[in-house]
């Protein structure tokens, strides 16, 4: 099988500079579809995240819960509206990052734990390949009707290396070895695929991240400097 040139992305704080679920909760408070306090209900959760008192879960479940009811189409609008309004804030940077690894012939393939619903946005915005984000379904309690969260293992840590062997087996591509491969991330918790990668690319890390990078001497990029 001829190698085939894999370029992955983290979405929130690399490709963009900013929290996309925070941002979808902030838009349709905004424009009057979700309920006032979704936003601030949203930060509070992340500051407890941060804290280690919520989990992926739990922000999952904030974004996902109130869109429920909603029908496949007025959610398709919802998302439409989300990617007009993010269009201007992805910078340059980003989007000749993306392009430089299309013309290079390379596969672009977005890898994130943010909702598929919220990352479909950044994904076409993008000109991605392929998405592989938390997904959601329905999820029945021990009692009571069923409620919508996360289907499966989010998208996060050990699991986006998972996703993304998992993504080029069912394509008949082999494992991620088998490839020249590229992750960019801000994140320690993606250090099991920035470690499978063969050219692992750190964006204005955080400090553990840092720390890992400098010590095995991986390139630390900021956001908005010239694309290489």
């Amino acid at each position: 099988m001829a190698a085939t040139g894999l370029a992955l992305f983290d979405l929130d704080h690399t490709l963009i500079g900013f929290d996309s679920g925070m941002a979808w909760c902030a838009f349709h408070e905004a424009a009057g579809r979700l309920p006032p306090q979704t936003h601030a209900r949203y930060l509070a959760c992340c500051h407890a995240y941060v804290r280690g008192q919520a989990t992926l879960h739990d922000l999952h479940n904030l974004l996902v819960a109130p869109l429920s009811g909603l029908s496949p189409e007025t959610l398709q609008a919802w998302q439409v509206d989300f990617a007009q309004a993010m269009a201007p804030r992805v910078s340059p940077w980003a989007l000749q990052i993306v392009a430089s690894h299309r013309q290079a012939g390379h596969l672009c393939v977005l890898v994130t734990a943010t909702a598929r619903l919220v990352a479909s946005a950044f994904s076409a915005l993008f000109g991605m390949d392929a998405l592989l984000a938390t997904e959601s379904g329905s999820v029945s309690g021990d009692a009571g009707p069923s409620a919508v969260g996360v289907l499966g293992a989010p998208c996060w840590g050990a699991h986006k290396l998972d996703r993304v062997q998992d993504w080029l087996a069912q394509r008949s591509l082999g494992q991620l070895s088998d490839h020249a491969s590229w992750f960019y991330s801000d994140s320690h918790s993606d250090l099991p695929l920035l470690q499978a990668v063969t050219h692992p690319v750190v964006v204005e890390p955080d400090p553990r991240l840092l720390a890992h990078a400098r010590t095995h001497g991986w390139p630390v990029v900021q956001r908005d400097a010239p694309a290489p």
